[in-house]
């Protein structure tokens, strides 16, 4: 009887081993792998960041002034971020483009827009304090990409095309902060931007 008592024993014994072996279990208590820390990026780290998601984003193509030059407009690096002139008179643009249906117009340097919406004027976006986002907080800035409202407050008034803040809120924390962070550490640009038009006053400056 102990004789058995031994051969299956040693039976159990071995199938257990060889199972281990095939899922590379251990007698020790396996452990899990630590959790790597993400660093935190430094001051300079987050400008060069943002810098680096601003210019593969985009954003100079409309919230920067060009110069028109035979090539075709190039951005006006004096002014960069500054949004639309505030002393630039508009040319007129077709009624239809109001039209839900009809084209969408773009003005000559890439920093107005003219749709069903009305008349959007690309923000100004360097911390100029009067007429830019110095004033903003980060909380204010990444609250603005989320929700879709200006400062990102439930009473603001909603972000109008063609900004993609849609595409833009998706970003993680890290990255809007990044960008937030660039925006703050460029030189301001004292430029009032016109406040969003509505369509039946951009209609006063349509054609006929």
């Amino acid at each position: 009887m102990q004789t058995k008592w031994i051969l299956g024993a040693t039976i159990c014994g071995l199938v257990i081993t060889a199972a281990c072996l095939q899922t590379g279990c251990t007698s020790a208590e396996s452990k899990p792998e630590p959790v790597a820390q993400k660093k935190e990026l430094s001051q300079g780290e987050l400008i060069s960041r943002g810098k680096y998601l601003v210019t593969v984003g985009g954003c100079n193509d409309c919230h920067s002034p060009k110069n028109l030059t035979p090539q075709g407009p190039v951005i006006d690096s004096a002014h960069l971020l500054s949004g639309h002139p505030g002393q630039m008179q508009l040319p007129p643009f077709d009624a239809t483009t109001l039209k839900p249906g009809y084209w969408i117009s773009f003005g000559a340097d890439g920093t107005t827009f003219a749709g069903p919406w009305g008349i959007t004027y690309s923000a100004n976006l360097t911390p100029d304090s009067a007429t830019g986002i110095g004033a903003w907080t980060e909380e204010n800035f990444v609250n603005a990409m989320r929700t879709g409202k200006h400062l990102g407050q439930d009473g603001g008034r909603p972000i109008l095309p063609p900004m993609p803040w849609q595409g833009i809120g998706k970003m993680e924390d890290e990255d809007l902060k990044a960008l937030f962070t660039y925006l703050k550490a460029l030189p301001p640009v004292q430029n009032r931007v016109p406040a969003p038009a509505t369509p039946d006053e951009a209609m006063k400056l349509a054609k006929k």
